[in-house]
């Protein structure tokens, strides 16, 4: 199959700014396609410093479900939202007061590429931060010490990510976290790993993964870059009899309805076993709620959805947290996709009973929803 590779360089535009995300994407573009996916063929989606996180988004939503192998390489700085604490992609906008409404929130990778094969995903990163980002990943290691991860002559960094850089069980991720900078440095760094993984990219050969992630790493370290924590993890491969494997190609097969079964006894027996709004349970009604999508069944993906958004604000979890607004996110964007005037009308008004309570990161999604509601009263 063809593979997929995103391109993603995103830094904030004002003096906030640590990295000069988007001066790799031309050593990146000098790359042939196929080398960059590892794959016969790919096609590849370049996004330089993006304004809006709907925008990218959207663009990873839809590699997220293309079929092959798909690899992303990011370039940029992370950035904590102040409610909740959670690490950002800060984007072109971002400023450190409105990362919530600006950035891309990170567990949005996690939650986009959750339904991909194993083994089908890797994740190549060059991420920048400042010094309470660092302090609040938990990276023990302070920036210069010899002992941290990754430093020259060091032993090779365990195959580990912070917490709150989980991307999914299932996806392969190799990188760095560049050290904040020190206060007496004003200049704008460089993406230096990502950068030298271009340039071993355009000798037209693709090593594997974690060959061309350490050959990365030197190369960086002999130009004076300093890796910081090394990012290295394998994702696992396809593991005989593991539901999601299965569900994935039956998904690829075209048999939508026998993938949606399947999903549908997961949740079955995870209900019996541990409470119909367990987080087991929920998982699978998000897995349905996927399929759905995949099937081209608007209405049901976006009835899933409200559904488990209401199961999670009935047993006590917050409004903003990142699963409820990640379901009603959803739920709205299915919801716009519906036909049916009348399943539509239907399924609005409670989007819009849930929208008054979970408004999203989104200004006007509530609005929105009453707008396209006060329209489908007038059509049959």
């Amino acid at each position: 199959m063809p593979g997929t590779v995103l391109l993603l360089a995103a830094s904030p535009a004002g003096r906030g700014r640590l990295v000069d995300a988007a001066s790799v994407l031309p050593v990146l573009a000098a790359v042939p396609p196929a080398v960059l996916s590892g794959t016969d063929t790919a096609n590849v989606v370049e996004l330089a410093d993006p304004l809006e996180p709907q925008a990218v988004l959207t663009r990873l939503r839809a590699a997220a479900t293309a079929p092959g192998p798909l690899t992303l390489y990011v370039v940029g700085q992370l950035l904590l939202d102040r409610r909740q604490r959670l690490p950002h992609l800060a984007l072109a906008r971002t400023t450190p007061s409105t990362v919530r409404y600006t950035a891309f929130p990170w567990h949005w990778f996690r939650d986009e590429l959750r339904l991909r094969p194993p083994g089908g995903t890797t994740l190549i990163l060059d991420l920048h931060t400042d010094q309470e980002t660092w302090q609040t990943l938990g990276i023990a290691q302070p920036p210069g010490s010899p002992d941290s991860p990754g430093s020259p002559g060091s032993p090779p960094a365990p195959p580990m990510l912070p917490p709150a850089l989980d991307s999914g069980r299932d996806t392969a991720v190799y990188g760095r976290i560049a050290p904040p900078p020190s206060r007496s440095r004003r200049t704008v760094g460089e993406p230096a790993y990502m950068k030298a993984v271009g340039a071993l990219l355009r000798s037209g050969r693709r090593p594997p993964d974690e060959e061309l992630h350490r050959q990365a790493l030197v190369r960086a370290a002999a130009e004076g870059a300093y890796p910081g924590f090394v990012l290295a993890r394998r994702g696992t491969g396809p593991v005989p009899g593991n539901p999601h494997t299965v569900i994935t190609e039956a998904v690829r097969s075209g048999r939508h309805a026998d993938a949606h079964a399947l999903a549908a006894q997961h949740e079955q027996s995870a209900a019996l076993a541990h409470g119909p709004a367990s987080e087991e349970a929920l998982h699978w009604a998000e897995v349905r709620a996927d399929l759905a999508m995949l099937a081209g069944d608007a209405a049901l993906s976006c009835h899933i959805w409200l559904a488990v958004a209401a199961a999670r604000l009935n047993t006590g979890q917050a409004a903003d947290a990142p699963s409820v607004e990640t379901a009603v996110d959803r739920a709205h964007h299915q919801w716009g996709r519906i036909g049916d005037p009348v399943r539509a009308r239907e399924l609005g008004s409670a989007l819009a009973e849930l929208r008054s309570r979970v408004p999203g990161r989104r200004e006007g999604a509530l609005d929105h929803v009453r707008r396209q509601l006060s329209q489908l009263q007038t059509q049959n």
